[in-house]
């Protein structure tokens, strides 16, 4: 697991600048609460993307938190456990497939962490998201010193 963990920790992106008055993330006691990420496409699914292409969005937002997670905490490998994630999906009234998509964070978390990824999780449908994304995730964490 520590060769897997130093590969991703080197493969992640950038953390972005926050789109507004917060940030990326806040430590209480053992707890790291991760704001909501998103990656760079726009659109919706159910008309710009395919259930199966919002699955890959959610997890290079997956990346993206494991990114703050890492700059936050140093490295990867204080985080005892996911504990809670919640992931919205702009999509079409229609669509009701919303735990498949986040399942590709979910997915990843588990890749990375093992049994430690598996989490509580809510997965629901949004009328839209901020500009337009097609998926916005946020995460808590449990953390060691």
């Amino acid at each position: 697991m520590s060769e897997k963990l130093t590969e991703i920790e080197a493969s992640l992106p950038p953390v972005p600048t926050p789109a507004g008055n917060y940030v990326h993330a806040v430590r209480t006691g053992n707890l790291l609460f991760l704001a909501g990420k998103g990656p760079l496409a726009t659109g919706k699914v159910g008309i710009e993307f395919t259930k199966e292409q919002a699955y890959e969005f959610a997890r290079e937002t997956g990346f993206i938190l494991l990114a703050v997670m890492k700059q936050e905490l140093g490295t990867l490998r204080r985080v005892k456990r996911v504990v809670k994630v919640l992931g919205m999906v702009n999509a079409v009234p229609e669509f009701g497939e919303h735990p498949a998509v986040i399942n590709g964070c979910s997915d990843l978390f588990v890749e990375v962490f093992g049994d430690a990824g598996r989490h509580a999780r809510s997965a629901v449908g949004m009328g839209s998201l901020p500009h337009n994304i097609p998926v916005e995730i946020e995460a808590i964490v449990e953390v060691t010193d």
